[in-house]
């Protein structure tokens, strides 16, 4: 959202705001920071022509917390990706999406070093949304395509994200913006930022607003994996093969143990 179109879809989108006399702040916030193993940094944004948008959204944060190593770690990673990009989580999925770029919603792979590539069920992929398992069965109606249940969970809000700021709104919450700088005519979108007509400022906040419990991504993970296919595992060495991204060591030739294995199985 803040790339987007160079940055001008923010930037015709705050004009407007306060053409119309809202003041407005935005933050990015980490499903990660509510104890769910899903990184997902979306952009919350408030606006308000009578009350100030800071205070809700601003004035809670506990900083990220320092990465977990990469070796050994089971990671999730975009096997509909590959060439431009890989998304990998480390002990974690990367953001579950409603598409992907081979155009079909579907879920993200996890490499477990060592064993392979893997598939989580579309009720933990729920879970990992922060619904309770089988929150989209009704779309399994005949008729309908495959692909339905993840698309619906993957273009959900996290339920703890929306639940955090709901409750943020219900209180009154001072922000202080002494520790703000002003952002420049032609500065890149921050993390976090604020502004009216008179002033627009980048916010140091991180996208941790809190730090909840969290279990190791296999541990809260409930439903039996599924071996990624050998097609899709073709698919995706093939597209970082052609590519420049890098990988952590062991991963690729991991997948290439994976696609054998599921090819002589299959």
């Amino acid at each position: 959202m803040l790339q987007l179109d160079g940055g001008r879809a923010m930037h015709r989108l705050t004009d407007k705001l306060e053409e119309l006399g809202y003041s407005w702040a935005y933050r990015i916030v980490d499903t990660r920071a509510f104890g769910l193993p899903q990184r997902r940094r979306r952009v919350l944004l408030l606006a308000s022509a009578t009350e100030d948008p800071r205070g809700p959204l601003l004035t809670q944060d506990l900083g990220v917390p320092a990465p977990p190593e990469v070796d050994g770690t089971p990671c999730g990673f975009y096997w509909t990706e590959g060439e431009r990009g890989l998304g990998l989580a480390v002990d974690a999925v990367p953001t579950l999406k409603g598409g992907s770029s081979i155009g079909i919603p579907s879920p993200p792979a996890i490499w477990i070093p060592g064993e392979g590539a893997f598939t989580p069920d579309i009720r933990d992929a729920e879970r990992l949304q922060g619904f309770p398992r089988d929150w989209t069965a009704a779309a399994d109606a005949p008729g309908r395509r495959s692909g339905t249940r993840w698309k619906l969970v993957g273009n959900a809000v996290s339920v703890p994200v929306a639940a955090w700021i709901g409750g943020r709104l219900r209180n009154d919450h001072e922000y202080v913006a002494s520790a703000d700088t002003e952002l420049g005519a032609g500065a890149r979108w921050p993390d976090a930022a604020w502004g009216d007509l008179s002033v627009r400022c980048a916010a140091p906040v991180s996208a941790w607003p809190v730090r909840e419990p969290a279990l190791p991504l296999l541990t809260f993970l409930e439903y039996p994996l599924k071996p990624l296919s050998a097609r899709a595992t073709s698919g995706f060495l093939l597209r970082a093969d052609r590519g420049s991204l890098r990988f952590p060591d062991g991963f690729k030739s991991d997948l290439r143990e994976h696609e054998r294995h599921m090819v002589r199985i299959s």
